[in-house]
């Protein structure tokens, strides 16, 4: 887009890098920025496959923009937001989608409400003192990352895939939660409460076969965590589920 666009985008790359063309010189940005672009400036940029990257983006208008961006202390003198990675980032992005998807009751002042909680983690995570990850660490927890999401529902042992990569296990994961912002085996975890929810509200398996779909032989066990993670039983969300499904269709 040479001439830009007439409203406000933020990019921000989660995983991988992107390649982008700032003041006509090319920029290679990795995981933990965003680039805001204001209206009417160029915008060119693209993503290689095999640096298989993970990026989102919110467009944004409105006469008050540059004053609320000010007031959370966002640059804007340039396009490089130094922000950190952090699930936070990803879970607001697809809060606002959702949001945009199903226009339910109030879903202008709810995009407006995630939208300044974007801002507000930004701003913080921005003066906090954040480790920079160098491109080794970025690539091996890249690395672990794509592992555990292609083996989420195995007996993974973060002990073992230390070793297998020759790291100390404290080494590892202090690492891994720096480059995204939570630990090993709570991103496992997500993952497989991710998908046991996608199994809960698609088909009507029981509780133990999902269970054991995504990973845990002891459906009871399975029950506690996913109350103590969604707030409710496996059994309890599929009924909610199901009952809001069937009253708006």
């Amino acid at each position: 887009m040479p001439k830009g666009r007439v409203d406000w985008q933020i990019i921000y790359i989660a995983a991988g890098k992107g390649h982008f063309f700032l003041d006509g010189k090319e920029v290679i940005v990795p995981a933990g920025n965003m680039i805001l672009y204001q209206p009417k400036q160029q915008q060119k940029y693209h993503f290689l496959g095999k640096d298989k990257t993970q990026y989102w983006f919110v467009h944004f208008t409105g006469r008050e923009v540059r004053s609320i961006l000010q007031h959370y202390e966002i640059p804007l003198d340039g396009y490089i937001l130094h922000t950190g990675i952090s699930r936070d980032y990803e879970d607001l992005f697809r809060k606002m989608r959702d949001e945009l998807v199903k226009c339910s009751w109030g879903y202008e002042e709810m995009l407006t409400c995630l939208f300044r909680e974007l801002m507000m983690t930004m701003r913080r995570r921005m003066t906090e003192n954040v480790p920079r990850i160098t491109g080794f660490i970025q690539d091996e927890m890249d690395r672990a990352k794509d592992y555990f999401e292609q083996h989420y529902n195995e007996d993974i042992s973060i002990e073992q895939y230390a070793a297998s990569r020759s790291m100390s296990t404290s080494w590892f994961n202090r690492s891994f939660r720096s480059a995204l912002g939570t630990s090993p085996m709570k991103f496992i975890l997500e993952i497989r409460i991710r998908n046991a929810q996608t199994l809960l509200e698609t088909t009507d398996y029981s509780i133990s076969n999902i269970a054991s779909i995504v990973g845990y032989d002891n459906p009871m066990y399975f029950s506690r965590l996913f109350r103590k993670t969604k707030g409710v039983s496996p059994a309890r969300y599929r009924k909610i589920y199901r009952e809001k499904y069937l009253s708006e269709i």
